[in-house]
């Protein structure tokens, strides 16, 4: 068990300095307060020290509120939430975004839950999974938490991160909903730190991701390690996941199935479909409103392909198979909720945690943009996001308005009627977008993205600029996380308009930009949150 609680930081300037590079560091360090003023840029209002100021749409808000009032009226509870959470896919890699057919491999259901509902072409990521999903399931980032990079085999965490955290699960739990994640967790593994001890009901899945499960077993990639028994054992005692585990808040954690060939891995999401299809039903029946996360272990490296879906891509590549394999599943899931009578009553995002992995390419994703996961660029963190809801969200919307995934935090809240179990005592990063999903003209109340990779105060992006005071320069092509470096960008951020130039080639903030102090202005105002609520150490730190 590990223990509980945490100190802030000792040296919080060394924070500080990465939050500004060149002319904004020294003015930084001087005058970081916890109320600093935003710029003249901004129209986003603060209603609390703790909670990240949003853009003000009152009358979005009461036709929303009118709406969901109707909703529980008719149905006699709160929705339920489903999130489809797929492991780094690419956000160029679903046919609506420019991918499916296009690349080799077609994804039908996934568009087609984008055409009947809203289609999001800006939403948000961390650079990598770990991060992402504690910060989904928190409404704060990582670096708040102490959850900063992905938990690998041999890591030792110095202190529960989520025993000071109001997860997600617990909270909704709170207000009568049950509570399911099927699929990856991959945010850490020994007690008190399981998905059942955070606050989830059930959990039926694995710990790590499939890399960490297919290195033992597969001698053509990891010879050093199959073959040799002795470097086996010590891989072993690092006490890696090697099975599909089922737990229950409060009762028993079993071992489902011991992973024990790459077909096991092969055949992994569809026993987690499997399980899910079944529990959508047995939830529907017992009428509790409920929330059900399915992460799916693919399409992660290494891609094995199921039986069922080998050679089904135009691709035929594993990956692209895996693609084919997901989103049909998504379908049969999203069929389930139909069979059950409870489509209509169900809020559904579907989405990827990171970029695509382009050190294993081919078998990766696709993005348009510079970069892939592990990096700030858009290609790391520009992620696919689908909301999608029956009779309640119109079909046929598409919005680049900005949507960061900590915002499902707040918004599955909202929908779960436990605004009021936010956490007042630390800060709130993510932001209650319910009426901007829902309203048939909807506007997102996000102004800003911050986008950290590890300790690291990387870029921001308010309207379609980015203005970055570290890059992650890559050193050799396809290799993005195992051979690249952080650098400080020199005299002045980097400023990017990104709808001028998406790809981040050609930084335009001193020729042809009026923003740029105003943008250093409001990364300033990010800053001063951290000074009355400073960041967790929880030993993954570089």
């Amino acid at each position: 068990m590990l223990t509980s609680g945490y100190k802030p930081t000792e040296d919080r300037m060394s924070l500080y300095r990465t939050l500004a590079s060149g002319a904004f560091a020294l003015s930084l360090l001087g005058s970081v307060s916890p109320v600093l003023a935003q710029s003249v840029l901004s129209k986003a209002v603060r209603t609390s020290e703790t909670m990240e100021p949003a853009l003000a749409f009152p009358d979005q808000d009461r036709t929303t509120a009118e709406k969901l009032a109707e909703l529980q009226k008719r149905i006699g509870k709160r929705p339920n939430i489903v999130w489809f959470l797929i492991d780094d896919m690419g956000w160029g890699d679903p046919g609506l975004y420019g991918g499916g057919e296009a690349v080799g491999a077609a994804t039908p259901n996934m568009d087609r839950l984008a055409r009947e509902g809203l289609m999001l072409t800006s939403t948000y990521s961390q650079p990598t999974c770990t991060p992402t999903r504690s910060a989904i399931l928190t409404g704060r980032l990582p670096v708040r938490t102490g959850l900063t990079r992905p938990i690998l085999a041999g890591d030792k965490i110095t202190k529960n991160p989520w025993a000071a955290e109001a997860s997600l699960p617990k909270l909704l739990g709170e207000v009568g909903y049950a509570t399911v994640l099927c699929g990856k967790w991959h945010v850490g593994d020994v007690e008190g730190m399981r998905p059942h001890d955070v606050g989830f009901d059930e959990f039926y899945g694995f710990y790590p991701a499939s890399q960490e499960l297919s290195k033992a077993l597969d001698k053509r990639r990891y010879p050093d390690l199959v073959l040799n028994p002795e470097r086996m054992q010590m891989f072993r005692d690092t006490g890696a996941s090697e099975a599909l585990i089922h737990g229950f808040k409060g009762g028993e954690t079993t071992v489902a199935q011991k992973i024990e060939s790459l077909d096991d891995i092969a055949e992994a999401d569809h026993t987690l479909k499997e399980f899910s299809v079944a529990k959508i039903k047995e939830l529907a029946k017992d009428g509790k409103p409920f929330f059900l996360e399915h992460a799916f272990m693919k399409v992660h490296a290494d891609n094995f392909a199921s039986k069922e879906f080998e050679g089904k891509s135009a691709s035929k590549y594993p990956y692209k198979d895996a693609v084919v394999e997901v989103d049909a599943y998504i379908g049969e899931m999203v069929k389930a909720l139909d069979d059950a009578g409870v489509l209509d009553d169900t809020f559904i995002f579907v989405t990827s945690d990171n970029g695509p992995q382009m050190d294993s390419w081919p078998d990766s994703g696709t993005t348009p943009f510079r970069g892939a996961k592990g990096s700030a660029w858009e290609g790391g963190v520009r992620v696919p996001g689908i909301a999608y809801w029956r009779g309640m969200i119109s079909p046929g919307r598409q919005s680049d308005e900005l949507f960061d995934l900590m915002d499902l935090f707040n918004t599955s809240l909202d929908l779960g009627g436990a605004l009021d179990k936010i956490p007042t005592d630390r800060y709130i990063d993510g932001i209650d977008q319910t009426s901007f999903l829902l309203a048939d003209d909807g506007q997102s109340k996000r102004e800003k993205v911050y986008i950290w990779n590890e300790q690291n105060f990387m870029a921001m992006r308010m309207y379609e600029y980015k203005i970055m005071t570290k890059v992650v320069e890559t050193k050799s092509q396809w290799l993005d996380i195992d051979m690249s470096t952080i650098t400080d960008v020199g005299l002045a951020p980097w400023v990017f308009n990104l709808y001028i130039d998406p790809k981040e080639q050609y930084p335009v903030g001193h020729r042809m930009n009026a923003w740029l102090a105003s943008l250093g202005a409001e990364m300033k105002a990010h800053a001063a949150t951290f000074k009355k609520f400073p960041p967790k150490d929880v030993g993954l730190a570089q």
